[in-house]
C-alpha cells in the first residue's frame, strides 16, 4: 500500500516537472517572439521587399516604414505604392496606407532573409485603366522581363499563398478626353489563396458599385496567365443586385437611360474568349430623355460570347419577357469605344398588348387620364443600335384589334369642323395600327402612320412624339362611306383635294392630346381644286367659299 502511494507521488511530481519546463520554454518563446521587434529593425529589410516586389510585379514598388508584428503576420508596411504601366499613367496604379506582409518567420529570424507568403491590404486605391486597344493596366502585372522560357517569374523569394483586400476602393478611370466619368467601387474585398502560374486557385470578390449596389465574384482562376494577367482564365458566378444604371457611369446621365438591374450570371473564360449566360432583371428602366420609369419589369434569358482581343460580343440567346410578352433579341456588340455600342434587332409576335401598357412611359407616352389598353396583339420587327448613351431604335410596329379603354375618339376630334357631329362612344376600337418608328433619347417619329379606327375611319400622317411626350402630327382623315359625315368629306374632295380626306393637326401631348383642322392644309387643297377645275366647273369657287366659310366659322 505504501509502495503504490510513493510510486503515484513520483508520477505525480515528474509530471508537474514537465509541466513546469514545458510553461518554461512556451514562455520563453514568448519573450523571444515579443523581443524580437525591439531588437530587429525591420526597415532594414526595406531595400530588399522593395526590390522583391518590384521584381515579382514587373512594376517600382515604394513602400514606406516597416515594423516586424509577427503576432499579426509578420511585417507591417506603411504607405505601400505600386507604379502604373508608363504606357497608361504617371500615378500610381494601387495606394495603400497599411499592409501586412506574412513571412516566413525562421528565415527571417536566423538568417534574416524575407520570403513574402500572403498579403493583406487595408484600405487601398487602386485604378484600373484600359486602352483604345482593350488593354488593361494590370495585363503586364508579373511580367515585362523577369520570366523564365517556361514563363514562369524568378522572384523566388516571393510565392503568395493568399492575398487579401479589406475597404477597398477600386476606379474605373474614364478613357483621357472622353465625355464619360469614371466609375467608383467602394468598400472592395478580394480573397484569393494559392496563387499560382501552374494551377488553379480560388477567388472572391464583392464590392459597392455606384448607386449603392452590389457585386458579387466568386470561382477559381488560374493558371495565372504570365503574359497577360487579363488573360488569366477563369470560371466564377457573377450576383449583381441593385445596379443603377443612371449612377454607375456606363452611360451619360443626360442619355435618359435609366433603370435599376439585378444580374446573375455564370462566366467562363479561357484567356481568350468568355462566355455567360444568366438572367437580368429590370426595374423602373426608362429609355428617353424626359420618360418616365416603366411601371412593369423586364426580364431577359441570355447567352453571350465575347472575343477579349477584339472586344466584340454577339448575343447567343436573348429572350426578353415583358409580363406575358415574348420578344427575342439578336445582334452584336462592342466595348472597345468610349461607352458600349450594339447592333442588336428585336423581334416580337403577336405579344399581347396590355402587357406592354405599363412599359410606354419609359420611351415617354403617356396615356390620357382614365384611358388604358385592353385586347389586341403588337407585332414588331426593330433594330436597335448606338452606343448606350443614345440608342436609336428603328423599324416597323403592326398593333391589331386593340381597344382604348376609356377614351373616345370621336369626342376629341369634334374640334375639326368637318368631323363635328362623329357618334360618341366610351372607348375607342382601333382595328389596325400601323407605322415605322424611329426612337432615340429625345423622343420618337412616327412615319408612315396608318391608323384604321370603325367608328371615323382611317387616319394617315407623320409626327413627332417629344421625351416630354409634347406631339406634332400632321394627319389625313378618310372617313367611311357609310359615316353621315361622309358627305362633307366628300364635299371637300369635289373641291380637287387629291387625297379626297380632311386635314388636321394633332397636338398638345399624349397624356393630353389636342385635334386642331388643318387650316392651310384644307385652304391650299381647296385653292388647288378650284384653279384645276375652274374651266369645267366655274360654279367650283362658289362652292368653295361656301365650303370655306362653314369650316372657319365651325373651328
Amino acid at each position: 500500500m505504501q509502495e503504490v502511494t510513493f510510486s503515484g507521488y513520483r508520477s505525480f511530481v515528474m509530471k508537474k516537472k514537465l509541466l513546469l519546463a514545458g510553461s518554461a520554454v512556451a514562455g520563453l518563446f514568448v519573450v523571444v517572439v515579443l523581443a524580437i521587434p525591439l531588437v530587429l529593425d525591420a526597415n532594414q529589410f526595406r531595400p530588399t521587399l522593395e526590390s522583391d516586389l518590384s521584381s515579382a510585379l514587373g512594376r517600382k514598388v515604394t513602400i514606406g516604414h516597416l515594423r516586424v508584428a509577427l503576432l499579426s503576420g509578420g511585417i507591417s508596411v506603411n504607405d505601400i505604392s505600386i507604379a502604373d504601366d508608363p504606357a497608361f499613367s504617371s500615378t500610381p496604379f494601387l495606394t495603400a496606407k497599411t499592409v501586412n506582409v506574412g513571412v516566413e518567420l525562421l528565415p527571417l529570424i536566423v538568417s534574416r532573409q524575407v520570403r513574402v507568403q500572403s498579403f493583406r491590404l487595408e484600405e487601398p486605391q487602386v485604378v484600373l485603366r484600359r486602352s483604345a486597344s482593350g488593354q488593361w493596366n494590370f495585363s503586364g502585372l508579373g511580367t515585362s522581363s523577369n520570366s523564365h522560357a517556361g514563363g514562369s517569374p524568378s522572384a523566388a523569394n516571393v510565392s503568395v499563398q493568399r492575398l487579401t483586400m479589406t475597404g477597398g476602393r477600386v476606379v474605373v478611370a474614364a478613357p483621357p478626353g472622353s465625355h464619360s466619368k469614371s466609375r467608383v467601387y467602394e468598400d472592395v474585398t478580394l480573397e484569393a489563396t494559392d496563387l499560382s502560374y501552374a494551377s488553379q486557385f480560388p477567388f472572391r470578390v464583392s464590392a459597392k458599385t455606384p448607386g449603392s449596389g452590389t457585386v458579387n465574384l466568386t470561382g477559381t482562376a488560374g493558371p495565372l496567365n504570365a503574359n497577360d494577367a487579363a488573360q488569366t482564365p477563369f470560371h466564377a458566378t457573377l450576383a449583381v443586385t441593385h445596379l443603377d444604371l443612371a449612377s454607375t457611369g456606363f452611360s451619360d446621365p443626360a442619355s435618359g437611360l435609366a433603370g435599376l438591374i439585378d444580374l446573375t450570371a455564370d462566366l467562363v473564360s479561357d484567356g481568350r474568349k468568355m462566355n455567360s449566360r444568366g438572367k437580368l432583371h429590370a426595374t423602373r428602366f426608362q429609355l428617353v430623355q424626359g420618360g418616365s420609369p416603366a411601371r412593369v419589369p423586364v426580364d431577359v434569358d441570355y447567352g453571350s460570347e465575347y472575343d477579349l482581343k477584339t472586344q466584340r460580343g454577339i448575343v447567343t440567346q436573348g429572350d426578353v419577357h415583358i409580363g406575358k410578352a415574348l420578344a427575342q433579341l439578336t445582334g452584336g456588340y462592342n466595348t472597345g469605344g468610349e461607352t458600349t455600342a450594339v447592333q442588336l434587332k428585336l423581334s416580337g409576335h403577336k405579344m399581347p398588348v396590355p402587357e406592354l401598357e405599363a412599359t410606354l412611359p419609359a420611351i415617354g407616352v403617356t396615356l390620357p387620364a382614365g384611358a388604358s389598353l385592353e385586347g389586341g396583339t403588337l407585332d414588331t420587327d426593330v433594330v436597335i443600335s448606338g452606343p448606350l448613351d443614345h440608342l436609336v431604335t428603328t423599324g416597323p410596329i403592326d398593333l391589331s384589334n386593340a381597344k382604348v379603354k376609356g377614351f373616345d375618339l370621336s369626342s376629341r376630334m369634334r374640334a375639326v369642323a368637318a368631323l363635328a357631329g362623329l357618334p360618341s362612344n366610351s372607348d375607342t376600337l382601333i382595328q389596325t395600327l400601323s407605322s415605322t418608328l424611329r426612337l432615340a433619347p429625345d423622343g420618337m417619329r412616327a412615319e408612315s402612320l396608318n391608323l384604321i379606327v370603325p367608328v371615323i375611319g382611317s387616319l394617315t400622317g407623320n409626327g413627332t412624339i417629344a421625351s416630354n411626350g409634347t406631339m406634332d402630327f400632321k394627319m389625313l382623315a378618310k372617313l367611311n362611306d357609310s359615316n353621315s359625315l361622309a358627305r362633307g368629306a366628300s364635299r371637300y374632295a369635289s373641291l380637287g383635294h387629291p387625297e379626297s380626306g380632311i386635314p388636321f393637326r394633332i397636338a398638345g401631348t399624349t397624356a393630353n392630346p389636342v385635334f386642331a383642322p388643318d387650316v392651310a392644309g384644307v385652304v391650299s387643297g381647296v385653292v388647288s381644286g378650284v384653279v384645276s377645275n375652274l374651266a369645267k366647273d366655274p360654279g367650283s369657287a362658289t362652292t368653295a367659299a361656301g365650303f370655306l366659310g362653314g369650316l372657319l366659322k365651325k373651328k
